[in-house]
């Protein structure tokens, strides 16, 4: 059987690479942004908490 040209397994690898780091880096936004979400909600229900407290 004859042979075909030889794979290109340079390039191949470094475009796993990359979109590995990409999306490891989306990833990293969407946790960060959920903890500032969480963060955020905790502050607004602890201030909520307070105003109620303050008119009873």
């Amino acid at each position: 059987m004859a042979k075909g040209p030889e794979k290109n397994t340079k390039n191949k690898a470094l475009h796993t690479k990359l979109l590995n780091r990409k999306k490891a880096k989306i990833q990293k936004e969407k946790k960060e942004k959920a903890l500032r979400l969480k963060a955020l909600v905790t502050k607004m229900n602890q201030k909520k908490s307070s105003d109620e407290s303050d008119n009873i």
